[in-house]
């Protein structure tokens, strides 16, 4: 028996130091190096030069962003630029991924399975990608070398949306968007709305990024991402094409392959029109599965690509708008077990209906009729279904919201917090027309046409918000330590008046009565929470199995 014991434990400790030591992935060669010797100048407080480049914080809190060259020295310098950025980032991350998975043992079986997981993840990453990342490693933290080395880490970090959205307990994404264009909005032009719902806490979408790329290969374009992040979550380029990426189900997967991030950013740097972006997502295959809006100038419309491990389909409405949450259109995936599975039991159908009303209902859209539909906080006609729900456009977890005119290269980009501060307007071509001479003192964006902050954010109703996330910490941690609150009436009866109409709420108060072993109280919560409009059929499920238990133990 202690043979066999010693057995297994050595073939243990052979494959972890195989993870550890054997999959760490080995940076791309570099033949010139003597970028590294370039370092970093204050222009003013704020603003930050090396060479053509440059970095600088808006007043109005995006902070700005222009590179070119090489792919190697634009990663260096990003990096170099960006490295308070990409230690503040880092940190939020890592937090929010030691709170979802606080113990240790299992942070470190989770780190070794997303190494053997991703061990292959270079070869699906052109060259040209991963030499922007390793070169913006180099400016990298030490301080998380518990997790993974730099470059290893950071291109495990470009998969997070897809790992993210396949392991749903996270809830790290949900997204919406949507276009309209002729009959549709006032000028007969494309505009396109989306809410990029990547949550990985509060403090992550703080300092958003607007990302100006004029790269030596490609055409110029915007991203709006964050420090560390090269792969493309909404962006647009001189041509006017458009990304935007959306979750959808799709099964486990066995091993890496492109994380859907690189695949959108190849589009915005290389694709001139629709039939040039399907060609390039036909030719990647992905571990996971999503919906790639693509909006056109060249065609005047935007189609969804639709992307699952297996198959590719381009999806047109055949109408003058387009929508896409969170499951699939078109044919290819109408009988598709993982979407109808998706349709059927999670919060996408939900908000695409929700979608459909506010955009029926809106005659001829222009850029603030777009922020009103993305800001929109209620349910299907315009129930009060509490605030923060999964089923609402506007669920107040967003990293970034974003509004496009293609044809005549502006966008719109939301201010903190979420989607509710001003959408401040940028016009692609005279910021590139003036990249190589930003004024110090001078905004780049186009002030007259700045989108007002939204009126909730002054209201009761965005102080119950925050009042409501205050009480839902107190109980996350009591339950999570086993101790009863202080005063928990206080916080019984603050919760629900902060947000009395989400279901939440209740199921909060049920998990603590449960875990202080009241079952009246917690039957009474979690039996309230089902009279509300749960996000989906699973957290329906597990408010049931809750109350069989607690009826077992009459």
């Amino acid at each position: 028996m202690a043979y066999i014991l010693i057995f297994i434990v050595a073939i243990i400790g052979s494959f972890v130091t195989y993870v550890e030591v054997l999959m760490v992935p080995r940076p791309p060669e570099i033949k010139d190096k003597s970028v590294l010797a370039l370092n970093k100048v204050k222009a003013a407080d704020n603003f930050y030069r090396i060479g053509n480049n440059w970095l600088r914080k808006s007043k109005s809190g995006l902070w700005e962003e222009y590179i070119e060259g090489e792919p190697f020295e634009r990663g260096v310098i990003t990096g170099k630029l960006n490295k308070e950025l990409l230690y503040k980032q880092e940190i939020s991350f890592v937090a929010r991924l030691q709170a979802l998975v606080p113990n240790q043992t299992y942070l470190k079986c989770l780190d070794i399975f997303a190494r053997f997981f991703n061990r292959h993840l270079t070869e699906n990453i052109p060259l040209e990608n991963q030499l922007e990342i390793y070169g913006e490693s180099l400016s990298a933290p030490h301080e998380f070398d518990f997790i993974a080395p730099p470059y290893e880490r950071m291109l495990n970090y470009h998969a997070a949306h897809d790992i993210g959205h396949m392991m749903q307990n996270f809830a790290l994404v949900g997204c919406t968007s949507f276009a309209v264009w002729n009959g549709k909005t006032v000028d007969s032009t494309m505009l396109i709305g989306r809410n990029c719902d990547f949550y990985a806490g509060d403090k992550f979408a703080e300092d958003k990024l607007i990302y100006f790329c004029n790269p030596n290969q490609g055409h110029k374009f915007v991203m709006i991402t964050w420090g560390g992040m090269m792969g493309c979550l909404s962006g647009m380029n001189e041509e006017g094409v458009t990304v935007t990426i959306n979750a959808a189900k799709s099964d486990m997967p066995t091993g890496s392959a492109t994380p859907i991030s690189i695949l959108s950013r190849e589009i915005l740097q290389y694709a001139s029109n629709i039939d040039e972006a399907y060609a390039i997502a036909r030719s990647k295959k992905t571990f996971v599965a999503e919906a790639i809006m693509i909006g056109s100038a060249a065609d005047h419309k935007t189609a969804i690509i639709e992307k699952s491990p297996t198959k590719t389909a381009l999806y047109f409405s055949g109408k003058d708008y387009i929508l896409c949450t969170n499951h699939f259109q078109s044919d290819t995936f109408l009988n598709d077990k993982n979407n109808v599975e998706n349709i059927a039991v999670s919060a996408s159908m939900y908000r695409y209906q929700r979608l459909q009303e506010l955009v029926g209902a809106t005659s001829k859209f222009n850029y603030l009729s777009a922020a009103a539909v993305l800001r929109d906080l209620k349910g299907q006609h315009d129930k009060n279904i509490g605030i923060g729900n999964e089923k609402a456009i506007n669920q107040l977890i967003c990293h970034h919201s974003v509004i496009f005119e293609p044809e005549k290269l502006r966008f719109w980009v939301s201010t903190y917090p979420y989607q509710l501060g001003k959408f401040v307007c940028y016009d692609l071509k005279m910021v590139f027309d003036n990249a190589l001479n930003p004024k110090e003192n001078e905004e780049i964006n186009e002030t007259d046409l700045t989108i007002p902050a939204d009126s909730f954010v002054y209201s009761e109703g965005w102080k119950g918000f925050l009042k409501y996330k205050e009480f839902k910490a107190q109980l996350e941690r009591a339950i999570k330590n086993g101790q009863p609150l202080p005063d928990e009436s206080a916080v019984e009866n603050g919760i629900i008046q902060a947000n009395a109409e989400y279901w939440e709420t209740y199921d909060w108060l049920g998990l603590y009565f449960k875990a202080r072993k009241d079952r009246e109280k917690a039957l009474k919560y979690f039996k309230t929470a089902l009279t509300k409009e749960v996000n989906d059929k699973l957290e329906e499920a597990e408010i049931n199995k809750s109350i069989h238990e607690l009826d077992s133990k009459k």
